[in-house]
């Protein structure tokens, strides 16, 4: 069978598979769960690869779900991620499948992506006999905050198959952006790290009649927003940029009482691993150097966050040309820029070659500038794209494998 025939395969089967994905998408919809602990979507994916001739296992500190496929000859593996969990959204989209439980909602599209991987599981089965290698599928909670790809790789996803695999892909839908099935992405940085900090200035309370007889944190905290500012334009290239945002500020209780500490609470972005190497340092320099100017001491507890998602060039130009051969030309686009968001599977791509991918998900008719984007409350994916999402993973996999080792 030729490439061209193998992608037409692809591109049929994944077609009939529509109605079945879509049910599941929608079961999954009805249920969403946050954090590392999903037992009803884990239930969801047993359930669906059941009928399927996998090795599965579930996480011990945390509910996912690793499946291996195997392959008819021998071979390499090959991993495909797929993430489980929701958001503290409450849903307001109007869908007749919407969240079951208030406040949680699939606001960014997970549930697409654990269907999607179900279905690229399917695909894969019916083609197990001509691969050359094994598969390992990734179910993983805790995307959103909670580090899941970290915790699944300490517990060995990487090696489910006997070795390590040699390669790693994901799909992310996005409710807006790009038109419904249009995949987008780029060599190297496709994601920005993300950290957070809390910087606690500690002063002296007093009357705010008389500030001299007081050590006032206010002021100085209010420095420091506007100098991490200059110091991301001053020590930071502008063309490896730093984004640091005050998202919060508290002091005080009323206007004539002198707060003893001033708390600022910022998100950073970095976009290389050399800046996101030096930031922390240079966020406690200047925080330290103010505040000692001004005879105050502050506290500085910063967080690490995900770290910069790195796609591989070489399978970032597997993917185009699997794209465009399945979809036609116009299906793939060279993002132009990284997103400032972060992503978990930043961790898998640390340590092995792969590709993350951005798949259009915008609801037929709406426009991709304006419709409304992933986390928000009123967020629709375009259910179309999970005819699209499962013959690239599948096409991915089967491709890399007939590479060899």
């Amino acid at each position: 069978m030729t490439v061209s025939d193998t992608l037409a395969s692809l591109r049929a089967d994944a077609a009939a598979q529509l109605p079945s994905l879509v049910e599941l998408r929608r079961a999954l919809h009805r249920t969403p769960e946050i954090g590392l602990e999903l037992p009803a979507t884990q239930r969801l994916v047993l359930d669906a690869l059941a009928p399927l001739e996998l090795e599965v296992r579930t996480g011990t500190g945390l509910s996912s779900v690793v499946a291996v496929l195997r392959g008819g000859r021998p071979g390499p593996a090959v991993l495909l991620r797929g993430d489980m969990d929701a958001l503290p959204v409450t849903e307001d989209t109007g869908e007749a499948f919407a969240s079951q439980r208030p406040g949680v909602m699939h606001a960014c599209g997970h549930d697409l992506h654990v269907a999607g991987l179900v279905g690229a599981a399917r695909l894969l089965h019916a083609r197990r006999d001509q691969m050359a290698g094994d598969v390992v599928l990734m179910f993983q909670p805790g995307e959103e905050g909670d580090h899941g790809a970290r915790l699944m790789i300490e517990e060995g996803v990487l090696d489910a198959a006997g070795s390590r695999v040699v390669a790693a892909y994901a799909l992310h839908v996005v409710s807006s952006m790009l038109p419904a099935g249009i995949v987008s992405t780029k060599a190297g940085t496709m994601l920005a790290a993300a950290d957070s900090v809390v910087v606690t200035v500690h002063g002296r309370g007093g009357h705010g009649s008389m500030p001299h007889l007081a050590a006032d944190p206010v002021p100085v905290a209010a420095e420091i927003v506007l100098a991490l500012q200059a110091m991301v334009t001053r020590q930071f290239d502008v063309f490896d940029p730093v984004v640091v945002t005050v998202g919060r500020i508290a002091a005080g209780t009323t206007n004539n009482v002198i707060a003893s500490t001033a708390v600022l609470e910022a998100t950073i972005r970095t976009f290389s691993d050399a800046a996101h190497a030096v930031v922390a340092e240079r966020i406690e320099r200047v925080v330290h150097g103010i505040t000692q100017a001004h005879g105050l001491t502050a506290t500085v507890d910063y967080e690490r966050g995900y770290p910069v998602t790195s796609n591989t060039a070489s399978e970032v130009d597997r993917a185009e040309g699997l794209v465009r051969g399945l979809f036609g030309e116009q299906a793939f686009v060279t993002a132009a820029q990284p997103l400032s968001g972060a992503e978990d599977f930043s961790y898998v791509l640390q340590q092995v070659p792969g590709a993350y991918l951005g798949l259009g998900a915008t609801p037929v008719g709406e426009d991709p500038a304006t419709a409304a984007y992933n986390h928000s409350a009123q967020a629709r994916f375009a259910e179309e794209s999970l005819a699209v999402g499962p013959a690239i993973l599948a096409a991915l996999v089967l491709d890399r494998l007939a590479q060899g080792a």
